[in-house]
């Protein structure tokens, strides 16, 4: 009696976990290019009385054989890069990546973190930096004199400098894509850094080998869908009230036995 105490609070344990999931995500809902996640759980090991097949005397075998399971365990919390809906911001330096891959950005110490979001902007001496100051690599600088700036699907970003009657390329945009995604390491900010998991990263040009094109003036948004999340909170509440149920039944029948034998 005591496993069906220890499989239920597995399970409301499991379902607990799957409720912070859960809200993470409805809290990131308007988290500029933020993915959802899923928990991924997995059964535990099993006690096996009989085992599948064995012999029963002379004449068949046993068909299922007897498992019983001890319960639940979290195994994963992959990240869902799904697109997130496009919207325009007006501001030329915010960018959407429409397709696959990520911008790169230079961290403090030197490193280098990879990012969806696009919210760029030119900082007091015109580099193009995130919203906590860390510059976009490769570094491209808005000349103070310039009047417009425009960014090309391929990356390429322009701008229009007093004397000139065309814009003239200011740097150019490369994007960088990962063979796993899910393998990034989130580190908040709307950062992700590389992974053995997530293998090597591969840069090229926006559009070519397989990265997806920039869309200047825009940002993607949150691919949270609220609908689904709340339904999902509604059926993990629903799982941990029956895990709950186990165990005050498997308590009702310890006190039942335990009533016999007094």
């Amino acid at each position: 009696m005591p496993r069906a105490l220890w499989i239920g609070a597995s399970g409301m344990a499991a379902q607990q976990t799957n409720v912070d999931i859960i809200s993470n995500n409805i809290a990131n809902v308007n988290t500029t290019a933020y993915k959802s996640q899923r928990g991924d759980f997995q059964d535990l090991f099993y006690d096996t009385t009989t085992a599948p097949g064995v012999r029963a005397g002379d004449t068949g075998r046993n068909p299922t054989g007897s498992q019983i399971g001890n319960g639940v365990r979290l195994s994963s919390t992959p990240r869902l890069f799904t697109p997130g809906s496009i919207q325009s911001t007006g501001q030329a330096t915010n960018m959407a990546i429409i397709g696959d891959g990520f911008f790169a950005v230079t961290m403090p110490d030197g490193t280098t973190a990879y990012t969806r979001a696009g919210d760029f902007a030119p900082d007091a001496d015109g580099h193009l930096v995130t919203p906590d100051g860390y510059l976009l690599n490769p570094a491209i600088t808005i000349p103070a004199t310039a009047s417009s700036i425009s960014v090309s699907t391929t990356g390429e970003v322009t701008a229009l400098l007093p004397g000139n009657t065309q814009a003239q390329t200011i740097g150019t945009l490369q994007l960088t894509r990962f063979l796993n995604e899910p393998g990034l390491l989130a580190r908040g900010q709307n950062l992700y850094t590389e992974s053995s998991a997530s293998g090597q990263p591969q840069v090229g040009t926006p559009g070519a080998n397989g990265l997806g094109t920039i869309l200047g003036g825009n940002i993607e948004q949150s691919n949270v869908q609220v609908v689904t999340e709340l339904v999902n909170l509604i059926v993990a509440q629903r799982a941990y009230d029956m895990n709950s149920k186990s165990i005050q039944t498997a308590n009702q029948m310890l006190e039942t036995a335990n009533q016999l034998v007094t």
